[in-house]
C-alpha cells in the first residue's frame, strides 16, 4: 500500500507542474463553456413546453462539467502506459513487486487529481463572479454539497475503472486508438456531456440510467444543481459503489488474463 500512495504522491507532484497546459485548458474550457450555454439559451427560448431541467440548474451542470472535465472524460489518457504496452517495455513494470492493476489505477487517479486541481478553482471562482442567470450558484443545502462531493470522488474512481478498460484492450488490439475513440465516444454521449441526460427521449434516458457513465458527471452535477434530490443521490451512491466493484473485478481479471499471454522480444 505504501508504494502506492508513493507512486500517487509523485504522480500528483508532477502534474501539478504543468501550469501553462493547464493555463491553455482553462481559456478553452472558459470558451467551450459560453458556447454551450448559448446554444441551450437558444433552445429554451424557442419553446414553451417545461423542461425536466431548468436553464439556470443547465447552466450549474455545464460550469462544473468545465470545471472537471479532467475528472470525466475518457479521452484523457496516459500516453506513457500506452507507449509501454505497444513497445514491449511493459517487461519493466512486470518487475515490480507490486500489483500492476492497482499501480497503473493511482497513477491513473493522480493525474486526473492533479490536471482538475490546476483547472477547476479559476474557472469555479469566474463563474461564481459572473451575473444572473450564468453565474454558478452554491447548491440547495449543506447536505446537497456534501452528496455532490461524494458522488464526484466516487466518479473519478469509477472513470478510472473504466479507463482500465481501454488500457488493457490494448493488450489485444496494440493499438490504443480504435479503443479511444469507441470509449470516448460512447462515454461522452451516455454521460450526458453532449445532450443533457434530462432532455433525452424517456427511451434512451433508462439506458442511460442503466449504464455506468452517468454516474461519473451526470449524477454529482445534478445533485449540485439542485435536479437530483437528496434522497435519489444517496440510493445513487450504492449504485456507484457497485459498479466501481463491478469494473474494478473485471479490470483485475482481465488485466491478469492479458498478462498471461504477453510476449516481450528484445536481445
Amino acid at each position: 500500500m505504501r508504494a502506492y500512495y508513493s507512486l500517487f504522491k509523485m504522480r500528483l507532484y508532477k502534474g501539478l507542474q504543468y501550469k501553462a497546459a493547464a493555463l491553455a485548458g482553462i481559456f478553452t474550457q472558459f470558451f467551450w463553456g459560453f458556447m454551450q450555454i448559448m446554444i441551450f439559451e437558444a433552445f429554451y427560448k424557442s419553446t414553451s413546453t417545461v423542461q425536466p431541467i431548468s436553464l439556470h440548474e443547465l447552466i450549474q451542470v455545464i460550469w462544473l462539467q468545465q470545471s472537471f472535465l479532467v475528472f470525466i472524460m475518457l479521452w484523457f489518457r496516459d500516453s506513457e502506459l500506452f507507449n509501454l504496452i505497444t513497445s514491449g517495455n511493459i517487461a519493466y513494470e512486470l518487475c515490480r513487486p507490486t500489483d500492476l492493476y492497482n499501480f497503473w489505477y493511482a497513477k491513473l487517479i493522480a493525474q486526473r487529481l492533479s490536471g482538475a486541481l490546476l483547472r477547476c478553482f479559476p474557472i469555479l471562482l469566474i463563474a461564481i463572479l459572473l451575473p444572473y442567470p450564468y453565474k454558478l450558484n452554491a447548491p440547495p443545502s449543506f447536505i446537497a454539497f456534501i452528496l455532490f462531493f461524494v458522488t464526484l470522488v466516487l466518479g473519478l474512481i469509477l472513470i478510472v475503472a473504466i479507463s482500465m478498460l481501454i488500457y488493457i484492450s490494448v493488450f489485444y488490439t496494440l493499438s490504443p486508438t480504435g479503443s479511444l475513440l469507441v470509449f470516448g465516444v460512447f462515454g461522452e454521449f451516455f454521460s450526458g456531456l453532449i445532450i443533457p441526460i434530462p432532455l433525452m427521449p424517456e427511451a434512451l434516458k433508462k439506458a442511460m440510467y442503466f449504464l455506468p457513465f452517468r454516474y461519473t458527471s451526470d449524477l454529482p452535477f445534478r445533485i449540485y444543481a439542485g435536479n437530483i434530490g437528496v434522497k435519489e443521490g444517496s440510493l445513487s451512491i450504492l449504485v456507484q459503489i457497485l459498479w466501481i466493484v463491478l469494473l474494478v473485478i473485471i479490470g483485475k481479471l482481465s488485466m491478469k488474463k492479458a498478462l498471461k499471454h504477453v510476449v516481450v522480444q528484445g536481445g
